[in-house]
């Protein structure tokens, strides 16, 4: 085996890893809208040097169906959206926001609880943001923000700070995202980390993505410090925390620094080799990529995974109106159309300010959960079919191919019929929670599913919003 010239860290890259990655063609589909952002420097074909995370790592992600994002920060403490309002406020409310960080204390929250319930709704995976845009750390952190702006300036001016503006210099304290993944890992829970590019509190990182103080000139040192910082938040996340599966990059910087930055997600194959990068920012040196409040009209012609992720209420944030959450069947319909295509679904909500999630949000998950204990078999570590869909019934597949499932959210009266599925002769076909095998026969026009007259009283079905049929196929 030859090896190449170019090895990054302690990873030796040799000619038949590079075929051999080069031949899988992950690559984002033309749809992606973050790599229209940088498309224009960012190249399609990654170094010789690089390699992605490993085909186990993208199986192991495509067997997640199922998880949940939580958005969480000081924005709680307003009740308003993950830091996007940010950039209409006054300045003065500018300036307040840079302090509630002073008086953030969760004292509600429970990591154990939350993953307990994460478990109980059928989560496979959590994502949990630990620095959104507007700067602030939900995790210890060793780097410092050396400026920031202070916008009670009337022309806004650059002051200088020392600070890590982060959980551990609230009144809370505690290091959330430890908490987390401890919780996480004690019941099999995948971990996914958010992390943006963008840092709206460091007056380094402007100009990028709507940061505050974009029109203000930066320096060859602020460039560098804005490189090392990013940098080393990246490593303590992912060697202070034990495996990670998943890091979910958000937004992008710009082509003046893609060179540093490219040679960090290098740096990150050598802390975690196998940690699945979300493609945001870094175009086909991702793993893979996330659809945002949309689900892909049809199956995407790409060999990279995707997982959709949707707002169960109208903000990304904790969202206080109760009437706002979509509801139970929302969820379901949504978690089979991904599946069906070939992708996954993640369902966003985020927790108030002492870090208990909504009433009615809890409920409606509590209800998802419910039909997964039931229906779970078809849709876990399945796989998409060729033929996804059929009128209003939506198929998914066992691995080895041998066994369909088909999901209707209509429960016929009398049967069922399916042209595109020939089950194996002599097969049982059953309804999922139900016990006993359903009468069939194969006819021209496909095969007939017989519908018990029971099942016709809600009371006697083994679900609620949609129901799923098993069919050994061979």
């Amino acid at each position: 085996m030859v090896s190449l010239s170019m090895s990054f860290g302690q990873q030796k890259i040799t000619s038949e890893d590079v075929r051999k990655d080069r031949a899988r063609k992950i690559v984002l589909p033309n749809s992606d809208g973050h790599y229209k952002q940088v498309k224009d420097y960012v190249e399609e074909e990654p170094d010789a040097d690089y390699l992605h995370a490993s085909e186990e790592a993208h199986e192991a992600f495509r067997d997640i169906k199922y998880a949940i994002r939580i958005h969480w920060g000081v924005y709680a403490k307003w009740g308003i959206d993950a830091s996007w309002p940010f950039l209409g406020m006054s300045n003065e409310k500018k300036q307040a926001y840079q302090e509630l960080y002073k008086s953030f204390n969760p004292t509600a929250f429970d990591a154990d609880e939350w993953m307990e319930q994460f478990k109980e709704w059928g989560m496979q995976a959590f994502a949990f943001t630990t620095k959104h845009h507007d700067g602030f750390s939900m995790f210890h952190t060793k780097t410092k923000v050396t400026q920031r702006a202070n916008y009670l300036n009337p022309e806004i001016s650059i002051e200088p700070c020392d600070l890590t503006y982060s959980i551990e210099e609230t009144p809370f304290k505690r290091d959330i995202v430890k908490e987390l993944c401890e919780a996480a890992r004690k019941r099999n829970i995948k971990i996914d980390l958010y992390f943006s590019h963008p840092d709206w509190y460091d007056a380094d990182f402007r100009p990028y993505v709507a940061h505050p103080l974009g029109n203000i000139a930066r320096t060859p040192d602020e460039t560098a410090r804005l490189v090392a910082r990013h940098r080393e938040q990246l490593r303590e996340l992912l060697t202070h925390y034990g495996t990670i599966d998943m890091l979910c990059l958000d937004m992008w910087m710009d082509s003046d620094v893609w060179h540093q930055l490219k040679e960090t997600v290098k740096l990150i194959r050598t802390w975690q080799p196998d940690v699945m990068l979300r493609a945001r920012g870094i175009g086909n040196y991702g793993d893979y990529y996330q659809p945002e409040q949309v689900v892909p009209a049809d199956v995407e012609q790409t060999n990279m995974p995707w997982m959709s992720i949707c707002l169960l209420g109208k903000i990304f944030a904790y969202d206080p109106h109760g009437e706002n959450y979509k509801g139970t069947p929302w969820v379901i319909h949504n978690l089979i159309d991904c599946v069906a295509k070939g992708g996954s679904f993640m369902v966003c909500i985020g927790p108030d300010s002492t870090g208990r999630f909504h009433p009615e949000a809890m409920a409606q998950l509590d209800e998802v959960g419910r039909w997964l204990k039931v229906n779970g078999k078809g849709i876990y570590e399945s796989r998409s079919r060729e033929v996804w869909k059929e009128n209003d019934i939506y198929f998914t597949q066992s691995k080895n191919h041998k066994t369909v499932f088909a999901f209707t959210e209509k429960l016929p009266e009398k049967e069922l019929i399916i042209s595109t599925v020939t089950p194996k002769k002599g097969s049982k076909i059953y309804l999922l929670g139900y016990e006993k095998p359903l009468t069939w026969v194969l006819t021209e026009k496909g095969v007939r599913i017989k519908i018990p007259h029971a099942l016709q009283s809600p009371e006697n079905r083994p679900c609620d919003y949609a129901w799923g049929f098993q069919l050994e196929v061979r």
